[in-house]
């Protein structure tokens, strides 16, 4: 389905519930101390400069470069030194979405490039490299009036991938896969492997380094890796960030099994009340039971807001949240091609 088909009934649901609810930007106070409350143009510095100890010991090593340091590679090594990281590093657009603009980049004459290419004025994220191979995206929510929260959703995202048959380029087995073909031909996006490469009888190839399905990653529901163990710790962190509801933790794992315990989890990105239930985009969950997925997180969201409005908190103008994503739609226009 085209996107806009599908976001013709979730608008529709929008537009009742803030008739019901009396407010059309109520969501962006679903998390008090985020821009708009994380529906848009937030940045990623802003969920990990509020951290505890806790949750930050479970995020992956970083520094912001502001755009004034982009001349200064002195000042950015240590900035990085500083952080404890080293190439290969992930680049990002501190305000970004959708894996815009985020790049595995192996040194610094490739570093430089980057922040030739970025648009005037905004800051660029400096991650450590994860090399785990397992990645979840783990969808939160808590009630402001509770103690504890839960977890709602649980995506596992596979990376962009082809098999060799000894015979193919990449580009050729890219070619006839229709879900790899979605990683080729872009403005705004660079394969990350040599196109002219012949893979062995059986040899698995990554594509790319981010997983979004914008570039034929997959997504599949991971409900069943959902339990107490990994729910206390998703908490843990949760309720380590000040005034943090809503929202989907991006993170890397080693095994299935360490993923259900909540061991050596590390935090790619966070994502506020703009999140996708992306656990609703398996193949193999049927349209209906899709809907009903979104339905649920977008009723729940509006209901943790007004919680937070009964608190004290105020959403944001019409005007203001347009704004704001109409800056952070420019931006992705601009930004350096993902990888």
């Amino acid at each position: 389905m085209p996107k806009w088909l599908i976001c013709v009934p979730l608008v529709i649901q929008w537009l009742a519930l803030s008739l019901r609810h009396g407010s059309t930007t109520l969501p962006s106070c679903a998390n008090p101390a985020i821009t708009s409350g994380g529906l848009v143009g937030e940045t990623k510095l802003e969920y990990f400069r509020g951290m505890g100890a806790v949750a930050h010991a479970a995020t992956a090593r970083h520094c912001g470069v502001p755009p004034e340091m982009f001349s200064q590679m002195p000042h950015v090594r240590a900035a990085m030194a500083t952080a404890g990281i080293a190439f290969p590093v992930i680049a990002k657009p501190d305000l970004g979405m959708c894996g815009f603009g985020v790049r595995r980049v192996a040194d610094e004459a490739a570093l430089a490039a980057y922040f030739a290419a970025f648009p005037p004025g905004q800051a660029v994220v400096l991650q450590e490299y994860l090399p785990q191979e397992g990645e979840a995206g783990i969808f939160y929510a808590r009630d402001p009036e509770q103690a504890q929260g839960r977890i709602i959703g649980l995506a596992l995202r596979y990376f962009p991938r082809v098999t060799g048959d000894g015979r193919s380029t990449v580009g050729e087995l890219v070619a006839a896969d229709s879900r790899a073909q979605r990683v080729a031909g872009r403005a705004d996006h660079d394969l990350a492997v040599d196109a002219a490469r012949v893979p062995a009888h059986g040899e698995v190839v990554r594509l790319s380094t981010i997983g979004s399905t914008r570039v034929g990653g997959l997504y599949r529901d991971g409900e069943r890796h959902i339990t107490p163990a990994l729910e206390a710790v998703v908490d843990t962190i949760a309720r380590d960030m000040p005034h943090f509801y809503f929202g989907r933790f991006d993170v890397r794992f080693d095994t299935p099994q360490d993923l259900a315990a909540g061991r050596g989890l590390k935090i790619m990105e966070i994502n506020g009340a703009g999140s996708e239930a992306i656990q609703a985009w398996d193949p193999d969950t049927g349209l209906l039971r899709a809907f009903r997925i979104i339905f649920a997180k977008q009723a729940l969201l509006f209901a943790i807001a007004a919680a937070n409005r009964r608190r004290g908190h105020r959403p944001i103008g019409l005007r203001e949240l347009a704004h704001l994503h109409f800056m952070q739609q420019r931006l992705l226009d601009a930004y350096p091609p993902s990888n």
